[in-house]
């Protein structure tokens, strides 16, 4: 690994992950509870992850063909302290604007790397606390809760360390924002620094990293930003048993039943088209008035009317 990769925000697109300094190997030594799934997958993310953006598509087709076997936990890295250091040519926000922009084509998701420019964050530990406070009223509402703040992030280039845009999202994803505030500036900090000791048991030093678990503690790593295949292949290694979920497609508009926001690359993956053929799609239902369309320099999201 090069040096323009020893900096946490220069996530590497060829090898898909967001990589923090050090020499920790994952640790097999960790016991994993299994809950009421076969597998549990603990992944370790953070809302400011663009590598985790650009795997969202798999793991958005992983829960829709098998969401009944497997449980996931969602864990918090910490990508960002703060800024005190300088590694990588990397020593200010405005650094990492035009590497945010190389990620958004190399993964098709929509990314405005402007944000560093024009209102850089400090830090991704707030939304990291934020996610942890979420987490505490509902562990669904959570993953909502972070999807939305990643969309503001990537796309509406919104600083996601700011209470107000953290509160904001908090709203759109129908949490209790007073109770979010209570939890996110006391309890919430605690649990955000279990992750970050947890991360240390495991050995985890990159994201995104997802560990499938099942129930005799049996281990499969995928590491970083990777084809659909490794994710569903690591998943059936540990439970053969697990029948595919086949989603019917006849009605171009169903998907947005279950994901009420797509990117072209996520409806391309999920429904096994090619990119072009799922613009091509998600333009002409725009065009009909059947979806909403939010566009950026690098890309668009759509939405259900």
């Amino acid at each position: 690994m090069n040096e323009n990769k020893t900096n946490l925000l220069l996530c590497d697109p060829v090898t898909g992950t967001c990589e923090m300094p050090g020499d920790e190997k994952l640790s097999k030594s960790v016991s994993i509870k299994t809950d009421n799934k076969p597998v549990k997958i603990v992944y370790y993310t953070d809302p400011i992850c663009s590598s985790c953006w650009g795997i969202e598509p798999q793991l958005r087709k992983l829960k829709l063909e098998y969401g009944k076997y497997i449980d996931i936990d969602y864990r918090m890295g910490g990508l960002l302290p703060d800024w005190s250091y300088n590694s990588g040519g990397i020593s200010k926000p405005s650094d990492v604007a035009h590497h945010w922009d190389e990620a958004s084509l190399h993964y098709e998701m929509p990314i405005d790397g402007n944000v560093w420019i024009e209102d850089p964050l400090d830090s991704s530990y707030p939304s990291c606390i934020a996610m942890k406070a979420a987490q505490m009223q509902s562990k669904d509402k959570a993953v909502l809760f972070m999807r939305i703040l990643r969309e503001k992030l990537y796309l509406e280039k919104k600083n996601i360390a700011k209470w107000e845009n953290i509160a904001e999202a908090a709203q759109l994803t129908g949490l209790d924002v007073n109770k979010l505030k209570i939890d996110y500036e006391n309890n919430a900090k605690i649990l955000f620094q279990e992750d970050l000791n947890y991360a240390k048991t495991l050995g985890v030093r990159g994201f995104p990293t997802l560990l499938f678990y099942d129930g005799s503690n049996n281990r499969l790593t995928v590491y970083g930003s990777k084809p659909y295949a490794f994710y569903e292949n690591a998943l059936l290694s540990l439970f053969p048993d697990a029948k595919k979920n086949q989603f019917e497609d006849q009605n171009p508009l169903s998907l947005f039943e279950i994901y009420p926001t797509l990117t072209p690359k996520e409806y391309a993956v999920i429904l096994d088209k090619t990119y072009a053929e799922a613009i091509t799609i998600l333009e002409n239902l725009f065009e009909k008035g059947e979806l909403n369309k939010q566009s950026i320099r690098n890309g668009s999201l759509y939405s259900r009317k």
